[in-house]
């Protein structure tokens, strides 16, 4: 198993893709503010849960990067706000998109609330 087959991972990369298609028509003012937050802010969830899976020798480690890709899962949250707040997203899509991150979240305090399920050696 490796990192793509986690379901934090999974489901982080497919948000990425559908918040990187919604960003599309943004504003062209928007190119190197928020579309490009929006877009860095989800991929880092993704990147950070990688990187995570990688440093399960190291517990403290692995908790940090989770907690570095939560952070940026609730960024995203964030730039999602600004985004609905401009009207560049519509309250539908805006929902659908939270939900999707709360989701995310949910799954990345799992992994560092059970390190031990993801092949962490965590002292008794």
């Amino acid at each position: 198993m490796d990192f793509k087959q986690l379901l934090a991972y999974k489901k982080a990369f497919d948000l990425a893709m559908d918040i990187f298609e919604i960003s599309k028509p943004f504003p062209k003012e928007e190119t190197y503010s928020l579309t490009d937050q929006i877009r860095r802010s989800l991929r880092s969830v993704c990147a950070n849960i990688s990187e995570a899976y990688w440093k399960r020798r190291y517990p403290k480690h692995f908790i940090s990067k989770l907690t570095d890709a939560d952070e940026e899962n609730s960024e995203t949250n964030t730039w999602l706000d600004f985004a609905s707040s401009c009207n560049y997203i519509s309250s539908r899509d805006y929902a659908k998109y939270i939900e999707k991150s709360k989701e995310v979240g949910k799954l990345i305090n799992y992994m560092i609330n059970n390190p031990d399920k993801f092949g962490v050696k965590t002292e008794n």
